[in-house]
Formats: C-alpha cells, sequence, structure tokens
C-alpha cells in the first residue's frame, strides 16, 4: 500500500482547494465522500437495503437516495446512524483500499471530512489538517451552502472541535487566505511527503 496522507477539516476549510493543489503536482486523490456516494448508486445492494428499512420515500423519483430524508431520519434516530454505519463503512473501506492498490503516485492523499470523528486517523501515515478560524468556516458554509447562521453553528457543532482535530495534526495547512496563497505551503509538503514516502517513514 502507498504512503497515506490523511487530509482532513472542517465544513467550509476549503478541503477541496487543498486537495485540488495536491493533484494538480499529480497526486493521486483518494475522497471519502466520493466513495460514500459511489456504494450507493441507483442499483446498489446498500441502496436496496437502506430503501428496504425506509421505504421507497428514501428515494428520489430518478431512483437516487434523498439524501435530506436520510439525513432527518438519522438527525431523529441515533441507532438509525448507527445501522447506516455499519452497512456503509465496510463497503467505503473495502472501496478506498482498492483505489489505495491502484494508486500510481508515491504516495496518495485521502480526504477525510469526519477522520477524527470517526476515530480513522491511524489509518493514516499523516494527517494534514486544513486550518481556518471559525468565523471564516461559519462565512464560507453560509456562502456555499445557502444556510442560516444557526444552521451552519449546528452543523459545526455536530463536527469534531478545531482543537480536537489539531490535536490529530502532523501537519497543517492554515486556508484563511486566497487559495492562491497556500500553493507554496502544499508545494512544500508535497516535497516532504515524497521523501517519507521514499523513506518509508512517518
Amino acid at each position: 500500500m502507498p504512503f497515506t496522507v490523511a487530509l482532513t477539516g472542517g465544513i467550509g476549510s476549503g478541503k477541496t482547494t487543498i486537495a485540488n493543489a495536491f493533484a494538480a503536482l499529480g497526486v493521486d486523490i483518494i475522497d471519502a465522500d466520493v466513495i460514500a456516494r459511489e456504494v450507493v448508486q441507483p442499483g446498489s445492494p446498500a441502496l436496496q437495503a437502506i430503501a428496504r428499512r425506509h421505504g421507497e420515500s428514501i428515494l428520489t423519483a430518478e431512483g437516487t437516495l434523498y439524501r435530506a430524508r436520510l439525513r432527518e431520519i438519522i438527525f431523529r434516530q441515533p441507532q438509525e446512524k448507527n445501522w447506516l454505519n455499519q452497512l456503509l463503512h465496510p463497503l467505503i473501506n473495502a472501496r478506498t483500499q482498492q483505489l489505495k492498490a491502484l494508486a500510481t503516485s508515491p504516495y496518495v492523499l485521502w480526504v477525510v471530512p469526519l477522520l477524527v470523528e470517526n476515530g480513522l486517523q491511524h489509518q493514516a501515515d499523516r494527517v494534514l489538517v486544513v486550518d481556518v478560524d471559525e468565523d471564516t468556516q461559519l462565512a464560507r458554509t453560509r456562502q456555499r451552502d445557502g444556510v442560516s447562521l444557526s444552521q451552519a453553528r449546528s452543523i459545526l457543532a455536530a463536527q469534531a472541535s478545531r482543537q480536537q482535530r489539531l490535536a490529530c495534526a502532523d501537519d497543517i495547512i492554515d486556508n484563511s487566505g486566497t487559495p492562491e496563497q497556500v500553493l507554496p505551503r502544499v508545494a512544500e509538503l508535497h516535497q516532504r511527503y515524497l521523501q517519507l514516502a521514499a523513506t518509508g517513514r512517518d
């Protein structure tokens, strides 16, 4: 398996911007959110299991997962979140390992928004945290998702705290500026990760 750098950060921190910068340097990106969508595509066994448990109303007219409705259910019923995790996490993990095995770059960037929340940091050789202050997170989340301030605050409250994430970090990128301002830091970390991958150290 290739040397694995886990990229994480709270909502609105700009994880996608950072991942794209690494991708531009030729690094293979494995995105947990993309995999999570893949395993519940129409016709998948996982989506069929969800529909059996929650009824056809959990599907859109096009046959895709009605995510907003599922979020409501697991928000109201924590036991349903546990059931869903037990269904999906093994599938997501298997696909992640498959993609790691197919990777061709010296190291892979594994993008996992809920890395700390799900206790997955030990599955990476290195943890890179994209960090911004809470006001920036709130402003970006509201702008991107069109949610109210109270909704944005509740999303933040449901995630690991900034301090919890930073406590798990081997490396940190301050992403409070423009996308261009972080490129030198990305380039610097890229060189470090190439060296670590070559020597097998973390």
